[in-house]
């Protein structure tokens, strides 16, 4: 099974040329634009979580037909009202998705990736995880509700390209209503800040009334900084794809107590444990 949204890779990549042209004949100080390693390796990851991904799909196209033929609930796909209800359920298992791919780190040893580069560039946006099989479960229940599989990989390729057009500095705020309701570049630099203001916020997909109802929302001001609170000095695809999860295995290996080797494991990235306390004086 091939996902929709590698059709559009072709157009993915002419809008990137153009993009990095823009910067060579309308050069902006305020923005980094591209750089030939940094991009390279955004390539490279996207080449790689495509080469995992394409298999992985099939296993969870069979997983998603057996939930399927096993409900007793059918959506009709023929119905506005089905596809207005795929919209708003895959937007908000995205929500989701992307938050606790943030708040646990195990998850989030997969999601850094996205987050591992210094620029903000639409070639950003295809600097993607080599695990895809962590977000598969929040996306369970579509076919439990009757919805064809078949409509929830679509669905997923529109927010995939949708997004694609988010990792740019060359829009600025759009029309107001429209950063009200929908995700874009503004929000998205904002998703992308390693200031601390910025740190884990706005995680919509398409929409970011999720973020306005869950209370994650925080609109941009201050110039963003990207990247990570503590950045890897690396443009090897393989180092950026596992070195969070090398990172987890040194401090659990280190945890002197069980309790803290789970929570370097499944808390929140950056979490230490408290120091004990200082010994009596003699």
């Amino acid at each position: 099974m091939i996902p929709a949204v590698l059709y559009a890779v072709p157009a993915f990549l002419l809008l990137i040329v153009l993009e990095s042209v823009s910067y060579r004949f309308l050069p902006d100080d305020e923005e980094r634009g591209y750089e030939v390693r940094d991009t390279a390796t955004s390539l490279s990851m996207g080449l790689g979580s495509q080469i995992i991904g394409v298999p992985w799909k099939i296993l969870v196209a069979v997983a998603f037909a057996g939930l399927y033929v096993l409900t007793p609930l059918r959506m009709d796909p023929h119905s506005p009202w089905t596809w207005l209800v795929l919209f708003f359920a895959d937007d908000l298992a995205y929500y989701w998705f992307h938050r606790l791919h943030h708040e646990v780190r195990l998850l989030w040893a997969g999601h850094v990736v996205h987050h591992s580069s210094v620029f903000f560039n639409l070639s950003t946006a295809l600097r993607q995880s080599w695990t895809p099989m962590t977000g598969t479960p929040f996306w369970l229940f579509l076919p439990l509700l009757g919805i064809p599989p078949w409509m929830v990989f679509l669905q997923q390729s529109i927010s995939l390209a949708y997004q694609f057009f988010l990792h740019s500095e060359r829009v600025g705020r759009l029309w107001r209503p429209i950063e009200w309701f929908f995700n874009t570049p503004s929000h998205h630099r904002v998703h992308h800040g390693a200031n601390e203001e910025y740190l884990d916020r706005n995680y919509g997909g398409i929409l970011i009334i999720w973020d306005r109802i869950f209370g994650s929302f925080e609109p941009e001001r201050a110039r963003v900084r990207y990247g990570l609170t503590k950045n890897i000095a690396t443009y090897n695809p393989l180092r950026v794809a596992t070195h969070e999860y090398a990172a987890i295995w040194s401090d659990v290996r280190g945890a002197t107590r069980r309790r803290d080797a789970l929570r370097f494991v499944f808390g929140r990235p950056g979490w230490r444990p408290s120091p004990g306390p200082a010994p009596a004086a003699a």
